[in-house]
């Protein structure tokens, strides 16, 4: 295997090979395998430069075989790992805010090497991290649970042990989202266009302060550029598109490749097309365009576009020489590293010691055992409830599981009450609530926010709210254990008692312990969330 060379290769290679297809189960096996052989085909001609696997692709590792033998040269082939990578005895861990709120760099760094052992080992030689998108406040599509936090410095080297580790399992990196300035964090690029109005200065000294102290390093291999807007940079593109923005990065040095979040956000294709906007990202310059759909429809659609005379030829080859350069370097991994014992209890702590808690003074993290407490558990709007019960998982990878709480709860607090509500409760569910809970010496509430995109900003229905200050008024809350984004507890009243895990089945666990005393609150809060 040799890496190709740029000189060699024919324009319609070379528009292979700045194109990213996407491999992943489609309707049917049939148009499964379809898809598959088509990549195949194109590996076969030196016409594709990176496949974007699925994680959850079926027989995922036998494709990336077969991948790998049709090339002749280093396809990149990539994936997303924010929760880390799906592997036997390997729990995921609560995205990246886990590696915020456990904060030791021992963790961040195990999180990348077991990641990327994982990875490497299923067939993949890029991992999509570190995500780099610095907040401080509640953000949609899981920018606040999805970022490392909101302090350029705490980010960097958290990021900087993340990306040795992952280097040190033998993948390349792809820090996300660049430049990560989103204006206003409400407005999700899944949904519609976002811009930010900062100049270059604060771009270069907040946002991408990570991003240079990596490449300082040697930690930089890619980044994945946003469908945000930079209005005082480039008012007519959005980054992924931008020359302007793109060539901030390059001016401080950065060589690696530059790959797009994926062409199919509103943010991008609702002004500028389906179809275009593939082409004019790389004569913004990436030099990958990563294209959700068939593989087909991905090269054919980079044909038109250059047909269409929206890809240059000296952007196009500057685009496929920083993808060869990249696939040069996948030769050049070390691939023997295996994962330690101690690489594995410090990527476990991400879970355990992640968990954070804040009480009035002289009050303690663990609920009483002494006293009864009628818990209320929120579970997804899409849940199936039978007279407040629920049978099954109903969170995305099973991570929030109402029926494994009530019955942890059962058994930590054998004299208490529960009921299960949805995340929009009924009036019976409020009246119930209302009435049952003075048999009791005080209530708790178990909450959490399951991070998606396409649902705009993330928050409690209104009716949670005014359940809790309704219950306030004569001081029947005693406490919040609350799962995944925290700034969504500001909008409640008063509480003595906050507990907030994160989004894995061991951070539930975990929290679950640290209510009932079992465990420390060892984690730190990585945004300044204002409770009342």
């Amino acid at each position: 295997m040799k890496a190709l060379n740029l000189e060699e290769l024919t324009v319609e290679q070379k528009l292979g090979m700045v194109l990213c297809c996407l491999v992943h189960n489609r309707k049917t096996e049939e148009e499964t395998e379809a898809n598959i052989q088509y990549v195949l085909n194109l590996a076969k001609n030196h016409s594709i430069g990176a496949v974007f696997v699925l994680p959850d692709l079926k027989n995922r590792d036998a494709v990336i075989a077969r991948i790998k033998e049709a090339a002749d040269y280093p396809v990149l082939i990539l994936c997303d790992a924010e929760r880390g990578f799906p592997a036997e005895g390997y729990e995921k861990i609560g995205a990246h805010n886990a590696i915020g709120t456990c904060n030791t760099a021992e963790s961040a760094y195990a999180f990348g090497k077991v990641t990327a052992v994982n990875a490497r080992k299923a067939g993949y030689n890029v991992v999509c991290d570190p995500v780099l998108d610095m907040t401080d406040e509640n953000c949609t599509c899981g920018g606040t649970i999805r970022s490392i936090g909101g302090d350029k410095y705490r980010v960097t080297e958290l990021a900087l042990a993340e990306a040795q580790g992952m280097h040190d399992g033998g993948v390349l990196t792809v820090a996300k989202h660049y430049p990560g300035a989103t204006g206003n964090p409400r407005i999700d690029s899944h949904m519609a266009e976002n811009s930010s109005d900062i100049s270059v200065d604060e771009l270069i000294d907040y946002y991408l302060y990570p991003y240079t102290e990596l490449n300082k390093k040697g930690l930089l291999d890619g980044i994945m550029t946003g469908h945000d807007r930079l209005n005082r940079i480039d008012p007519d593109f959005p980054t992924s598109l931008s020359r302007k923005s793109i060539g901030i990065i390059r001016d401080l040095g950065f060589e690696g490749f530059a790959i797009t979040d994926a062409l199919c956000m509103a943010g991008v294709v609702s002004k500028f097309g389906w179809v275009p906007c593939r082409g004019m990202a790389i004569a913004g310059g990436n030099s990958l365009a990563l294209v959700w759909g068939s593989g087909e429809v991905g090269y054919t659609s980079m044909l038109q576009c250059y047909k269409d005379g929206l890809i240059p030829d000296d952007m196009l080859d500057s685009a496929v020489s920083y993808v060869i350069a990249a696939q040069q370097k996948v030769m050049l991994l070390d691939t023997t590293a295996e994962i330690t014992e101690e690489d594995k209890i410090n990527y476990n702590r991400l879970n355990t010691d992640g968990v954070y808690a804040k009480t009035d003074e002289g009050l303690s993290v663990a609920l009483p055992k002494d006293k009864k407490h009628y818990f209320v558990i929120l579970c997804d709007n899409e849940a199936d409830l039978n007279n407040g019960e629920i049978s099954v998982a109903t969170m995305q990878d099973a991570w929030y599981d109402p029926a494994r709480i009530a019955e942890r709860l059962k058994a930590l607090y054998p004299d208490s009450g529960y009921r299960i509500v949805k995340e929009f409760p009924a009036q019976g569910d409020i009246q119930r609530i209302v009435e049952d809970n003075l048999l009791y010496d005080d209530v708790v509430f178990v909450t959490f926010i399951d991070t998606k995109a396409y649902i705009g900003v993330e928050n409690f229905a209104p009716r949670v709210y005014s359940l809790v200050e309704a219950l306030q008024v004569t001081n029947r809350v005693s406490t919040i254990l609350h799962f995944g984004n925290p700034f969504v507890l500001e909008d409640f009243v008063h509480v003595p008692r906050i507990i907030i895990g994160g989004t894995a089945p061991a951070a539930v666990e975990a929290g679950l312990k640290v209510l009932s005393g079992e465990y420390p609150a060892k984690g730190s809060l990585t945004y300044d969330v204002k409770f009342k």
